[in-house]
């Protein structure tokens, strides 16, 4: 399998080393000789931690041979200020002779596309991390809630901090908070059932029985069982079965690990069925009035549009660079590390002081446990972590309002409407990426630091000309965006998961003009299924026509070539069917009836019909997909 990754790379390299007039050879000797001596982490650790390194020095503005590419050796000896390594593209982004920065080109743009695709490609692969990594990242998750304490008992010995943390969330949120307040008070909370795992192991249509309650959401009105586990009062005799639970006795989240990159794995936490059911409709009503509410939709809006908003600022912002008092109009992206789990509760608390029906409700849908693998049940101090259906919404909220605390440090005076208003906008927090006027980003960070979150420095930007947002990246107004692999490649039909990523890895490096890699790809998928030409709407598993490809060269004779392909007639709906791989995802068997069926039919959104029609024999998620040869349109 490493073979193929690195002829892949090989072809990457080969590709920017036509465009940008660079031999490639000594890279790729460099690269086929480490990958020999480290194994795959080299590819998937040490190269990213390469393109990390690079990032920084565009931020800098130069690169540091004394604090970057530790491990690489440089050009010219001790003194060279350039790696080896890529050094013909990395002569085209920096001086060779100072190490600083080059006025932008075209050509420079091309190189930094260059490096940090190379470098980058292998860095997020779906693969799982060594159990050391995982005992390291489990140490650090039981850490963060040290600090978590740690942070709350400083801020209840500064009242000041906290009064102004809560004045301005009363500024930016009063009206949001108060909308979701009233809505819950007088219409109630319609709970929803998610599609993922549960802490009682419960999937798909068995969590339409679930048989435990919370006491604590016994005591809120429209949280009690008996108004969310049945249709009707006549099915009422069913709720003997449901176990009230203490909070003593309550089931805790189970804390797991998912892969993230090699390096270290993501941490979530895995919530009791009835505890999600009803966040689910907690958060309903949230982004309900979020789409309502001025501020909010304008700074907090987690939807797809919010993302693309951040990505456009960040793009806005790599064309201003580096902060200028005279052209005030930059914007800094930061990140942060271990977001959800740095959110105390008692940052929730302030923010919904003044909103006791969804305090309350917030508060009673809230997990007080986790189950952390060799470390038992410990209590939470922490909001929530990664798979609260309100961690994100909530942790948005809060961000916001310290970022406008650091805003108003910097102004050196309280913050009015007026100013709120004024950075409409300028301001836009999704989930842990923040974006902000340039002239505030070191107050900002300053704040966040404060309020115990920790800003990522390797991945926030606001000295240079790069940035990063929501999975855009740009530098000086240009998409440096790179693809990256995700999976292992496909060597069976049977390989659903990896045919659609490495699909879906072809389509993209395809738009990015990448001729020798695409090919190397679709001579590889081509021996496993149909590969048909097909439009970026169509069902099929298929190549995108792209502009970039579309007329392509034949190496053999250097003529133009057109892609082709064999068509079928529909005669019914009178248009062509191509043959390819159609992705079938299959739920697992689930069978429901009985009441826990009309539950389920009552709980359904809008008017129209289940588009499935087997709902009540399977759901949850698809633990494989199929790929089906057929003949569909393809477009």
């Amino acid at each position: 399998m490493m073979k193929s990754q690195l002829e892949l790379l090989q072809m990457v390299l080969e590709d920017f080393g036509d465009r940008c007039s660079i031999s490639t050879t000594r890279d790729y000797e460099t690269v086929a000789r480490r990958l020999d001596d480290e194994g795959f982490s080299f590819l998937t650790i040490t190269l990213p931690a390469f393109g990390k390194d690079f990032e920084k020095s565009l931020d800098c503005g130069q690169i540091n041979p004394g604090r970057a590419f530790t491990g690489w050796k440089f050009s010219g000896g001790p003194r060279g200020y350039l790696p080896r390594f890529l050094g013909g593209f990395l002569g085209l982004v920096f001086n060779p002779s100072t190490g600083r920065l080059l006025d932008v080109s075209e050509k420079q743009i091309m190189a930094i596309q260059a490096i940090r695709q190379i470098t980058l490609l292998y860095g997020k692969i779906n693969h799982p991390c060594t159990e050391t990594r995982v005992r390291a990242a489990i140490r650090k998750y039981i850490k963060c809630e040290e600090d978590v304490i740690r942070n709350d008992i400083e801020l209840q010995v500064n009242p000041h901090v906290v009064d102004s943390f809560a004045r301005i969330g009363r500024l930016l949120w009063a009206g949001l908070l108060s909308s979701i307040d009233n809505s819950i008070y007088a219409e109630g909370v319609l709970p929803k059932h998610g599609p993922g795992a549960t802490a009682d192991l419960l999937r798909g249509n068995a969590k339409y029985d679930q048989a435990e309650w919370p006491a604590r959401m016994e005591e809120i009105p429209g949280l009690t069982h008996w108004e969310n586990l049945i249709s009707s009062e006549s099915f009422v005799d069913r709720l003997v079965a449901v176990n009230i639970l203490d909070p003593g006795a309550e089931r805790p989240v189970r804390v797991i690990t998912v892969p993230k990159t090699l390096k270290t794995p993501r941490i979530i936490a895995i919530e009791p069925t009835a505890m999600q059911y009803m966040q689910q409709g907690i958060l309903e009503v949230m982004v309900r009035q979020i789409e309502r509410d001025d501020n909010a939709r304008n700074f907090v809006k987690f939807d797809e549009d919010g993302q693309e908003i951040n990505r456009l600022l960040a793009q806005e912002g790599s064309a201003v660079g580096r902060f200028d008092p005279y052209n005030p109009q930059g914007f800094a992206t930061l990140d942060l590390s271990e977001a959800s789990d740095r959110v105390s509760m008692q940052h929730v608390r302030l923010l919904l002081a003044n909103h006791t029906v969804l305090r309350e409700a917030v508060e009673a849908t809230r997990s007080l446990k986790a189950a952390v693998p060799g470390n038992g049940v410990i209590h939470l101090s922490k909001f929530a972590s990664m798979g609260s259906a309100l961690c994100f919404p909530f942790e948005a909220l809060v961000f916001t309002t310290v970022v406008f605390l650091g805003i108003e440090t910097a102004l050196g005076r309280p913050l009015r409407k007026r100013d709120i208003k004024s950075l409409r906008g300028k301001v836009r927090v999704y989930g842990d990426d923040i974006i902000v006027p340039s002239a505030y980003a070191s107050c900002v960070s300053g704040a966040l630091s404060l309020f115990g979150f920790e800003v990522n420095h390797d991945k926030s930007f606001w000295d240079g000309m790069f940035r990063e947002s929501c999975g855009g990246e740009f530098y000086a107004g240009h998409d440096v965006t790179v693809s990256r692999v995700r999976t292992d490649f496909p060597t069976s039909h049977r390989h659903g998961d990896e045919l659609m990523s490495t699909v879906s890895l072809r389509n993209r490096l395809a738009k990015a003009g990448l001729v020798r890699s695409v090919r190397f790809l679709d001579q590889m998928l081509l021996r496993i299924t149909p590969l048909p030409w097909v439009s970026e709407t169509s069902a099929l598993l298929g190549r995108h026509i792209c502009l970039t490809l579309e007329q392509e060269t034949d190496f053999n004779t250097g003529k133009t070539v057109w892609p082709s392909q064999s068509y079928k007639y529909d005669s019914d709906l009178h248009r062509p069917l191509v043959r390819g791989g159609l992705v079938e995802p299959r739920s697992p068997i689930s069978n429901l009836d009985d009441y826990g069926a009309l539950m389920k039919w009552f709980l359904k959104r809008g008017e129209e019909p289940f588009q499935d029609v087997d709902h009540l024999l399977r759901a949850g998620r698809p633990r494989a997909v199929r790929i089906k040869t057929r003949w569909t349109c393809p477009f």
